[in-house]
């Protein structure tokens, strides 16, 4: 995860919040899903303007055991007004023998610091 460096420009030092639930595991009586919700490290430049976060956040605490939902967001998204997202589609770790998928765009952030 990146760490804050104030040498950094401000439009790197930017970060989203996410939040979201997890896809349904396990069959029958053991079905169930996960919430979760965090907030990504700074921006990562892929050149061009363009730029990713990693994230990393556990997921609640549900039959008795938790995931960990990590990685790298897409790119930037323009939504208009100088704004953007990014979008993720993963799966979490691996415990209590399954995964879960987990899809997500992050809340709206700048493109620019105003």
């Amino acid at each position: 995860m990146n760490i804050y460096n104030p040498s950094k420009t401000a439009e790197r030092m930017h970060v989203h919040e996410f939040l979201g639930s997890t896809g349904f595991a396990e069959p029958r009586e053991e079905r169930h899903n996960h919430r979760f919700a965090g907030v990504t490290g700074e921006a990562i430049p892929l050149g061009n303007g363009r730029h990713v976060h990693e994230f990393r956040s556990n997921t609640d605490f549900v039959e008795n055991h938790i995931h960990v939902v990590q990685g790298k967001t897409g790119p930037d998204i323009m939504v208009g007004d100088n704004k953007h997202i990014h979008f993720v589609d993963s799966f979490t770790t691996v415990d209590e023998g399954h995964r879960h998928r987990f899809t997500f765009a992050t809340l709206i952030g700048p493109s620019s610091v105003e």
